[in-house]
């Protein structure tokens, strides 16, 4: 596995040189009103740790459940949890008290640190004891603040990070689980290093280069990876400042965050964007040059909406939680972005250290230039492994390349394009039909909902005669049936790729998850159920 120089600093040294070198710079807000510098979120994060050491940890606890979303009190947390040496454990609240019990058993946790007032809007059980962010307030003493502020002010980040006893760690020491979304099945605990996490940090400094005149807004949840790694890992070891919203699909209050700080930069889902051009005011996004957008494929009509509401291209990128999770990204113009390094319709090339290749579906041997198949990813950014699964773990890599399950191929300049996910093609008399060609194809026909919200889904259900059969669940479509089947023909998509009328499922809602991506699963047990005879 190609990983980071030993000698190269882990990241939370870094983290605590940034915090010392921000000083009484801003740093850090959220949409609670909380706004803090460098040098006082250092402070507390410090003083926290000092009260979680003291009165919540045990000494043999190694992994420690968070349940909150992204906000100041929540990075400090994590932050905190961090230089202790232990692992944080940021739970998903948009899934259900069932899977977040397996979760928490799954990673062993004792206990979850949250709030009354974030659980009682939930309304979820983590299914293990809880620590309350409004008691822990109340046991952070005098001592604590006054210790912790002579520390970050005089000590220096090396003795600091020396005196926290994280000298011993390495790259390959755990610093976080997190669970994949379960869009096609349980979810995984996906462990990730330090190194994995600094080979992230330093990938998005070479290709963006956040620098202190950014301002990072993050929506996306810390139980995301983009969330946790970019959001806030990378937001807090660089030079930029970020601001938090706990939902990404509330626009109002986010609009209303990015025009006070100034944000500069978004990461974000189409799905998102499309909910923001309609409901944030043209001069809350002024500031905005770089809009990063993954999960799902960005439609060009869409990036060229957005750049005549806001002024701003979005650009993609890609990434998966098994990678930390950046594997490649388009650099915008504005960031340096030219022929060598920005292709529209592209994820873009691998970021530093990082290599791509295409392997066959069937044959797992590498692919010339241009042909499709499966993608594979190998550098410092590939996971330790799924917690104590490694028959799963097995599965997914091939020698030192993890396999993503992603369809696509790489041009001769390295630009990668997807066509697809495994996942997301069904067997049809022999041949591989992709769903989201189709999703495309007749999204252009439909349109999107008033909510800007997806109309179909394709997914499909066992079939005796050829194998499987192509289900379209849709919400309220405005045009009929026939005449949806007639366009689509006419787009000249073979007609093995065609769904027949009786393959047409309505339902009130699309199926997503709260990261943004479709609930694959979801939409395919929707189909099992409609078509179970």
């Amino acid at each position: 596995m190609n990983v980071l120089d030993s000698t190269s600093p882990l990241v939370t040294l870094r983290l605590l040189q940034q915090l010392k070198d921000c000083g009484k710079r801003f740093k850090i807000a959220d949409s609670t009103g909380a706004k803090l510098t460098g040098i006082d979120l250092l402070t507390r994060i410090l003083a926290l740790r000092s009260c979680l050491e003291r009165d919540v940890l045990s000494h043999d606890e190694q992994q420690v459940g968070i349940f909150l979303p992204p906000t100041v009190v929540s990075t400090a947390v994590n932050l905190a949890i961090s230089l202790t040496g232990r692992v944080a454990v940021n739970l998903n609240y948009t899934v259900s008290s069932s899977v977040l019990k397996q979760c928490s058993e799954l990673a062993g946790l004792k206990q979850v640190i949250t709030s009354r007032k974030f659980l009682d809007k939930v309304g979820l059980d983590v299914g293990v004891p809880t620590v309350f962010m409004e008691d822990l307030k109340n046991k952070v003493t005098v001592g604590d603040k006054l210790f912790a502020y002579l520390n970050a002010r005089f000590r220096s980040a090396t003795s600091l990070h020396s005196w926290l006893g994280l000298d011993s760690k390495t790259h390959n020491d755990p610093l976080t689980i997190i669970f994949t979304s379960g869009s096609t099945g349980q979810p995984k605990g996906v462990v990730l290093t330090l190194g994995n996490i600094e080979s992230n940090v330093d990938a998005i400094l070479q290709a963006i280069n956040l620098s202190e005149r950014d301002v990072v807004l993050g929506v996306l949840p810390f139980f995301h990876s983009f969330g946790y790694t970019v959001a806030m890992w990378t937001a807090m070891a660089l030079p930029c400042s970020a601001v938090y919203h706990f939902s990404p699909l509330e626009a109002r209050p986010i609009g209303k965050l990015a025009g006070e700080f100034g944000a500069t930069v978004l990461l974000a889902t189409p799905t998102f964007l499309r909910t923001y051009i309609r409901r944030v005011e043209k001069e809350q996004f002024s500031k905005l040059d770089t809009v990063i957008v993954g999960a799902e494929k960005m439609p060009i009509p869409l990036a060229e909406e957005f750049e005549q509401t806001f002024g701003v291209r979005p650009i993609e990128g890609y990434g998966t939680t098994e990678l930390s999770p950046l594997v490649s990204v388009n650099v915008p113009p504005c960031r340096g972005g030219n022929a060598q390094n920005y292709r529209e319709g592209t994820i873009g090339k691998p970021v530093v250290r990082v290599e791509t290749r295409i392997v066959g579906i069937e044959s797992d041997q590498p692919l010339p230039v241009g042909e499709t198949g499966l993608l594979e990813v190998r550098g410092p950014n590939v996971m330790l492994g799924y917690y104590k699964r490694p028959d799963l773990t097995a599965q997914v890599m091939h020698d030192d390349w993890y396999r993503t399950g992603d369809v696509g191929f790489i041009d001769k300049d390295g630009f990668v394009t997807l066509t697809g996910r495994l996942s997301r093609f069904s067997k049809i008399g022999g041949e591989m039909v992709p769903h989201i060609l189709i999703e495309q194809a007749m999204t252009d026909i439909v349109g999107m909902d008033d909510q800007g919200l997806v109309r179909v889904a394709v997914t499909s259900v066992p079939d005796p005669k050829r194998g499987e059969k192509l289900i379209v669940l849709h919400t309220k479509l405005p045009v009929e049936k026939p005449e949806l089947l007639r366009q689509l023909a006419a787009t000249g998509l073979p007609n093995i790729y065609l769904p027949g009328e009786d393959g047409f499922v309505e339902v009130e809602q699309i199926p997503m998850l709260g990261s943004g991506k479709l609930d694959l699963k979801g939409i395919k047990e929707t189909a099992e159920k409609a078509f179970s005879n």
